[in-house]
């Protein structure tokens, strides 16, 4: 008999967590597992990926308005959701002021906390023998699945964020497993919550090196970014957040110019931050080099055409990305953060340069300058196999 499994995520738009959760159900063995995703906001690009042995759940309207605008909710009548988040965050605003937290990343927590308990059970589509929650609020799983053994994943590193431990713990603490997308996320995540500890482990985001190749040679992107004689093409991908750094990534190729490189960098993504990085370009008098190409559903094609591809990100957790432009054979450059050791092997398919803005410039000024070791990065990472297929069996094993 096939074991039924429930996963959860709020919506599918253009992301690494959400791209992350399409290369894991293509690599579900379906004649094994019946799978039921519930989508709660049935929006997103990578709605259309969902592949067709899949049962998508239908959308019910309470989980649907977790994250929409509250005068949209409030016109269609859902006072009580409305109330919760408007109480959710008055009550952040309270801890806030007290603990002064690095930025709202522990906000969602306290939505999550006031909202849940107004939410339909979901304990009308039957028992599963897993359930798993694929990224916060992990209330929902904990509270409205009826499963035999529920999963959580994490997908953010906690050195880098501020959220009330105390408030948190008792919703991870419900999970029978917690998957940690590194290493390092894993480790910092221990510090935070180290009663947990026995319950993390590591499996990264599954990634298909064929169908990253296949999906890379479905467009022709010369019009968007032209190859020109003696012009590197630099590639970012991501959303446009604090977290990406995109904001700085103007006055680094302003640097960079300065220094007489010939380059054009190209950034694909969307986000809050967008205004920020379009206003910072015109501060930098880059807007000639620094080009914003907007969301792309399949980034691949551009990642192909770049001659480097580079994540300037402040933190992260697993960048997607960094393994796909790997899958490609671009040389990756990173900047150091906290995880960057996991996402290459420095001076072998990558390299890792300061995350000061002066000192970014100059480590990707000589790299870019430097076609031999360029050319060696490709090289390896054209006979090193990027694929991970197999991380999925840590999955089912627990499942199993």
């Amino acid at each position: 008999m096939k074991k039924r499994i429930f996963i959860a995520i709020q919506y599918l738009e253009i992301g690494g967590a959400e791209r992350s959760l399409i290369g894991l159900l293509n690599a579900m063995d379906y004649t094994r597992y019946d799978v039921d995703l519930f989508v709660y906001q049935h929006t997103g690009e990578f709605m259309s990926l969902i592949p067709k042995e899949v049962n998508l759940l239908p959308e019910i309207k309470e989980y649907a308005a977790i994250n929409r605008p509250i005068k949209d909710i409030m016109r269609e009548g859902r006072f009580g959701i409305a109330a919760a988040r408007i109480v959710s965050k008055l009550q952040y605003a309270i801890y806030s002021k007290i603990n002064k937290p690095k930025e709202d990343s522990g906000l969602f927590q306290y939505v999550a906390d006031c909202v849940t308990p107004l939410l339909p059970s979901l304990e009308k589509f039957g028992t599963y023998d897993a359930a798993i929650s694929f990224l916060t609020p992990h209330n929902i799983v904990r509270d409205k699945v009826a499963a035999k053994k529920k999963l959580a994943w994490i997908h953010t590193d906690y050195s880098t964020i501020s959220v009330n431990a105390r408030k948190e713990i008792s919703v991870w603490g419900a999970y029978d497993k917690i998957f940690a997308v590194s290493q390092g996320v894993k480790e910092n995540f221990a510090k935070v919550f180290p009663t947990l500890n026995e319950k993390i482990e590591v499996m990264e985001n599954i990634l298909s090196p064929t169908a990253i190749r296949e999906q890379a040679a479905t467009e022709d992107v010369s019009t968007e970014m032209p190859h020109i004689d003696g012009e590197i093409r630099f590639c970012s991908v991501g959303r446009f957040t604090r977290a990406k750094n995109f904001d700085n990534v103007p006055f680094i190729c302003k640097m960079l110019a300065e220094k007489g490189l010939q380059f054009k960098w190209y950034i694909i993504g969307y986000g809050g931050d967008e205004q920020l990085i379009r206003e910072n370009i015109h501060k930098a008098g880059v807007d000639d080099i620094c080009i914003l190409l907007g969301k792309k559903s399949n980034p691949y094609p551009y990642i192909k055409a770049c001659d480097i591809y580079i994540q300037p990100s402040r933190f992260e957790g697993k960048a997607v990305t960094v393994r796909e432009a790997q899958i490609l054979s671009k040389p990756v450059i990173i900047t150091r953060f906290a995880t960057s050791s996991a996402q290459l092997t420095d001076g072998v398919d990558g390299i890792i340069v300061p995350l000061n803005n002066e000192e970014a410039a100059d480590g990707i000024f000589t790299f870019a300058k430097n076609k031999a070791i360029q050319e060696k990065f490709a090289k390896y990472m054209s006979t090193h196999d990027y694929g991970n297929e197999k991380e999925l069996q840590t999955l089912l094993d627990e499942i199993d």
